[in-house]
């Protein structure tokens, strides 16, 4: 569903939802986004740190009366509920891509949901950040990932993949056919050197906080 871009950067934006935000995470991301929207009650975490949104954006059924008056001018409140405020809020931003910051840790379906809008919504990238991982779509075609030995990656199907191949890692595979259920690769490990995915359609990509720089090549590249 298009809407105009509210918000528009030719750097990487930040979207700040409510869950818990690790320092690490805010800090791996800062390194790289420095214009920032609060999705609803993100926006308490951004007035904490002092940090003014550039907008304010979901049905704001959770903010706090002190962000509220404290953003008032930053406010774009949608109030259907036909659509998630992750939804709500990436689907009016413009930028290479998103970093999306405080949506996982707490309920479950929220996560589901956010996977969910990412899959539907992939043609705008986004890195999905918490206090352990970086994850990204990695779109269909090949990518070469960059990562030292011993580094955690995991793929993993958010819908029915025909063939994906993977290489450069402990347990390689070729040609698999992926989906919940099904066949996945968590936890694999990279031997060090380039990992290279052939996916037939988006699969999830989830590397370790610390190899946030290698998410963001990849995003980066592919858009």
């Amino acid at each position: 569903m298009p809407f105009q871009s509210i918000v528009s950067n030719d750097r990487p934006i930040c979207l700040v939802g409510g869950a818990r935000i690790s320092k690490a995470a805010f800090s791996a991301v800062s390194a790289y986004a420095k214009s920032f929207v609060a999705v609803d009650s993100g926006a308490d975490f951004l007035l904490s740190k002092g940090i003014l949104p550039e907008r304010v954006i979901g049905d704001l059924d959770s903010i706090s009366d002190e962000a509220r008056v404290a953003f008032s001018e930053q406010i774009f409140q949608v109030a259907e509920q036909s659509s998630t405020d992750f939804e709500k809020a990436l689907s009016r931003v413009d930028a290479p891509y998103v970093f999306a910051l405080g949506f996982t840790g707490g309920r479950l379906d929220h996560t589901l949901a956010v996977l969910d809008v990412m899959l539907r919504l992939s043609e705008r990238p986004v890195i999905l950040v918490d206090q352990d991982d970086a994850s990204f779509l990695a779109r269909a075609g090949t990518v070469a990932i960059d990562l030292p030995q011993k580094t955690r990656i995991s793929v993993m199907p958010v819908a029915p993949v025909d063939a994906v191949t993977l290489s450069g890692v402990q347990w390689p595979f070729e040609s698999r056919a992926m989906a919940m259920g099904g066949f996945s690769s968590p936890s694999n490990e990279a031997v060090g050197g380039k990992v290279v995915l052939t996916s037939s359609a988006p699969v999830l990509v989830t590397l370790p906080l610390a190899q946030l720089a290698a998410a963001v090549t990849t995003v980066a590249r592919e858009g």
